[in-house]
């Protein structure tokens, strides 16, 4: 039975920053964030919109009335939780109008999270073929203004439907994994922004990545030549240029050239969006698809997962020949491109305004255009509208 991913959606807010004006503002040179991290925007986001918010604006894409009456089971990927103890997951089920015969979780292991719910995920469906599993990867990139990690935030939700004869990817049931107690990036309890060592983190990143890729290959017996297309976790775009180099170092140069264009269509959204922590990996897939001129039914693709920490895997999957179906024709260049720029005053007032340990505060959100909005918190419980 082929178990993978049926539908994919993705959400972000309608504002944004342009990075060469942002590294003006820090008296930083242009390249450094155009070149050297690999950005070109960052999406800004407003109060009015949180994780759950930016999940149910990506599964509502997606999801029909029949999808919805199949799924049984939620999975919430976050590291930027709202609730220590009510699942993120349990509000996007009543905003989404789903039943309440299901399960509903949410987990968190930094940028990975997205993936460990896919792989629960299929490990449900291959007991129950006639269900469905709403996996969300939905996180906000938060380092503080004025930081080195500054230029690497970002944010959005992407939302998967993980069922039998999906669709877009039927997903492979081998995979690698690695994890070890790394203090690379780390978000004590009470702040709202990560706290990072950047130069140790892309390193252990490349060693994982090595490691598990390896592993892949001894357990599989596949190889480079096999694969038409590999995607990276992309917390900034120009790592996964690196941990792509690795890989295809010595490779011939047709199977090079062939790999690198497609990474090139894979970070195309990533660039303009910035870090979505557990969705950036799965925005990259996105990307890749709706860019890739290349890829047809039977091309395998490879994906790299990690999240700080730390954790990774690797795994792959069949493209089948409906994937255009599963992406519902919607033009996320087109929705992307439509943003609205926001000055760097406008972006660091956004950024101070974030709610976070608030009883009660009332928001205006009729500006912001999105279906789903946090519209305030009266007693420390949020409040969520549908429009």
């Amino acid at each position: 039975m082929k178990i993978g991913i049926d539908k994919l959606g993705f959400f972000t807010p309608n504002l944004y920053i342009d990075m060469a004006k942002l590294a003006h503002a820090r008296q930083e040179d242009p390249n450094k964030y155009l070149i050297g991290i690999g950005q070109e925007r960052m999406a800004v986001i407003p109060p009015t919109q949180d994780v759950v918010t930016m999940a149910a604006n990506a599964a509502d894409k997606i999801l029909t009335d029949d999808d919805k009456k199949q799924i049984d089971f939620v999975i919430f990927a976050t590291e930027s939780g709202i609730d220590n103890s009510k699942a993120a997951a349990v509000y996007l089920a009543r905003l989404l109008g789903l039943g309440s015969d299901i399960r509903a979780i949410e987990i968190k292991q930094a940028c990975y999270g997205a993936t460990a719910g896919i792989q629960l995920a299929k490990e449900h469906v291959a007991l129950f073929p006639e269900r469905k599993v709403l996996v969300i990867g939905a996180d906000i990139a938060r380092y503080g203004l004025r930081t080195p990690g500054e230029p690497t935030q970002g944010g959005g939700a992407v939302a998967m439907l993980i069922g039998a004869n999906p669709r877009i990817l039927m997903l492979s049931k081998e995979s690698t994994y690695y994890t070890q107690d790394i203090m690379d990036f780390w978000r004590p309890l009470g702040k709202t922004e990560a706290m990072v060592d950047g130069k140790y983190s892309s390193n252990i990143y490349l060693e994982f990545l090595e490691r598990v890729w390896n592993s892949y290959q001894n357990k599989t017996g596949l190889a480079l030549k096999d694969f038409d297309a590999l995607l990276f976790h992309l917390p900034y775009t120009k790592l996964g240029l690196k941990g792509l180099r690795q890989l295809i170092a010595g490779a011939d140069s047709v199977l090079t050239v062939r790999l690198t264009q497609e990474f090139e269509n894979a970070r195309m959204f990533n660039r303009i969006v910035g870090n979505l922590y557990t969705g950036s990996l799965y925005l990259s897939l996105l990307s890749l698809l709706h860019n890739s001129e290349r890829l047809t039914a039977g091309s395998r693709i490879g994906l790299f997962s990690y999240g700080s920490g730390a954790e990774a895997e690797f795994y792959s999957g069949v493209l089948q020949d409906t994937f255009r179906e599963g992406l519902m024709k919607i033009d996320y260049a087109r929705e992307l491109n439509q943003r609205r720029e926001v000055s760097i005053t406008e972006y660091e007032e956004l950024f101070n305004n974030q709610l976070y340990n608030v009883e009660t505060r009332k928001l205006e959100y009729k500006n912001d255009p999105a279906n789903f909005v946090l519209t305030g918190i009266k007693g420390y419980q949020r409040q969520y509208l549908k429009k």
